[in-house]
């Protein structure tokens, strides 16, 4: 059952009923990068009550919005296909907020989840059919996320080092580290060439030229 009741027979009061309890939501975006445990759970989200995370995840379980799959090493949390029906909301909720975005706050994180939901919020996809197939590893403060983009699809997957060189990638290839600057680049706040020039981007290996293509592939509009 959901945890709050608005007595409103409409599908927006449903929905809110249904995840619009605190945190829940960001759960849900965690879930649409894939499977977790209760722990990577926790791990992406240092900041939620251990009580609370396992409230959100009984209410989300109870309607349906996500279920429990064994693992190789015990048990994992997984979106239904119900849930999966969220990530356009998701998505759209983050191009919206991302407009509001301003600089971090103190204390303020981001987590490898978090920024994979927000490259895939910024993906262009009507522009990157028009560009070569593209591989980009960026590692974010202490993260790396490899992106690959074939015409209008995208994947992202964790990588733990930089180490490949351009010759093993059948498409161009670029590798650079960066902080919370990225999501200047991402807005147009900061273009390519300024990025590199005030180090804002470090480029480690690869065709330094591609960060123009990604600022193009990767664009939200900022507020």
């Amino acid at each position: 059952m959901a945890a709050r009741e608005y007595g409103q027979f409409d599908g927006i009061a449903t929905a809110v009923e249904l995840i619009g309890e605190r945190w829940a939501l960001l759960i849900v975006r965690d879930l649409l990068v894939g499977p977790r445990r209760y722990s990577d759970l926790k791990l992406g989200l240092p900041k939620i009550p251990t009580n609370v995370l396992s409230a959100r995840l009984k209410e989300l379980q109870s309607s349906g919005i996500i279920e429990r799959i064994p693992l190789h090493h015990g048990l994992a949390y997984r979106l239904t296909s119900f849930g999966q029906q969220l990530e356009d909301v998701v998505l759209s909720l983050g191009r919206w907020g991302f407009q509001a975005l301003g600089e971090p706050k103190p204390g303020e994180i981001i987590t490898p989840d978090s920024m994979a939901m927000t490259f895939r919020t910024a993906f262009q996809p009507a522009i990157a059919r028009l560009l070569p197939a593209t591989t980009y590893d960026a590692q974010i403060t202490d993260f790396g996320l490899r992106l690959q983009v074939y015409s209008d699809q995208l994947e992202v997957e964790p990588f733990e080092s930089v180490s490949k060189r351009q010759s093993e990638f059948d498409s161009p290839y670029v590798s650079f580290v960066t902080d919370t600057d990225i999501h200047k680049l991402i807005a147009g706040e900061l273009s390519a060439t300024n990025a590199l020039s005030s180090r804002s981007i470090k480029i480690l290996s690869g065709d330094q030229s591609l960060l123009q293509r990604f600022a193009q592939t990767f664009h939200l509009e900022a507020a």
